[in-house]
């Protein structure tokens, strides 16, 4: 990991500058250039790592119109990956990381939704407020439904606030699993070699449906294909 991190992390300083000079131009051309260093990152993580993945579900996604995507949270490599899975994005994230020097303020070019987690119900007016608007402007938006990263085979309550976006802006939810935090845990473990695995379930629709029944469709998906991975990899393991 620390091989890694000596090409990742200097590389977030130019990659920021551009950022910010950046700031005045459409967010397509920001987040363009910006998630390059996205692409530097995992090429780099695949060489010194050893560490690939595989996408399975691409035909789910829908071909027209953006959509919420209800995610497992397990490490830092889906905030990565997801840039070069799914089309252009934002996410729902704390606020704290846009005060990162440098990382976070390439990642405040990129329009993300930042919460203060303590608000409460202000915090949950904002999302749908921020997120309707990117939404309607054709960009995706990433929700972490535990809100927070969570260990391989640990399950948190799923709150409601993505599915209640998805169902007040009227798109589609897209729930995703993976096993990113075998491989790459939140913990400071170290890195290990292997195939992550990302699996991209049917497009949930919210028309004339509530966000509880939304949330409990992704939920039940998404629980239920993590414990298959959960299967797979220690399966690969032995």
């Amino acid at each position: 990991m620390a091989l890694w991190l000596l090409l990742a992390a200097p590389a977030t300083i130019p990659f920021s500058l551009l950022g910010i000079f950046l700031y005045p131009m459409p967010f397509s051309v920001r987040y363009a250039v910006i998630t390059r260093w996205t692409r530097l990152s995992l090429w780099w993580l695949r060489v010194v790592c050893r560490l690939k993945f595989q996408v399975e579900g691409r035909d789910h996604l829908p071909t027209g119109g953006a959509a919420v995507i209800l995610a497992k949270h397990q490490s830092v490599w889906e905030t990565l990956a997801f840039q070069l899975i799914f089309p252009p994005q934002v996410w729902v994230l704390k606020r704290e990381l846009l005060r990162i020097p440098f990382f976070g303020w390439g990642l405040k070019a990129l329009e993300p939704i930042a919460i203060d987690r303590n608000a409460g119900r202000k915090s949950a007016v904002q999302v749908i407020q921020q997120g309707r608007d990117r939404l309607q402007r054709g960009i995706w938006v990433v929700v972490f439904p535990e809100g927070t990263r969570v260990r391989p085979g640990e399950h948190r309550h799923y709150k409601t606030g993505g599915a209640v976006l998805a169902v007040k802006a009227g798109v589609p939810v897209i729930p995703v699993a993976h096993n990113a935090g075998s491989y790459w845990p939140s913990k400071g473990e170290g890195i290990r070699p292997g195939t992550i695995r990302v699996s991209i379930g049917p497009l949930i629709e919210t028309h004339g449906r509530t966000a509880d029944e939304v949330n409990a469709e992704a939920e039940a998906w998404i629980e239920g294909r993590m414990a298959d991975l959960g299967a797979l990899t220690q399966g690969n393991s032995q």
